[in-house]
């Protein structure tokens, strides 16, 4: 059975800090950025929003786009964001009942 993996970009709010990771585990990931389970950059600026991600079943593949996204300028990151999310909703609003930011206010 292929793996699968994904390529993510969290935001603090609507065009608010972003973060770039690649994981294989999309929802264990955004429930340790929720709740700051590993201290560091999206602890610091509370950046815990999924507000867009890819799939592929190749590791290599995963990892090249997450560097090119991060090689990307911000405007071309907001755009990525915008076509596919144009609300910014959380995408992982609901995975996780009681977490703190898991959920998105209504508009």
């Amino acid at each position: 059975m292929p793996r699968t993996y994904y390529v993510y970009i969290l935001a603090s709010q609507r065009n608010g800090t972003l973060y770039i990771g690649v994981t294989n585990n999309l929802e264990r990931r955004i429930f340790e950025h929720k709740t700051k389970f590993n201290k560091g950059f999206t602890e610091k600026y509370n950046v815990s929003k999924l507000v867009y991600f890819e799939e592929t079943n190749e590791i290599g593949e995963a990892i090249r786009r997450e560097k090119q996204l991060k090689g990307w300028n911000r405007e071309w990151k907001l755009v990525l964001i915008e076509n596919a999310n144009p609300n910014w909703h959380d995408l992982a609003a609901g995975w996780f009942s009681g977490v703190s930011g898991s959920s998105d206010p209504p508009d």
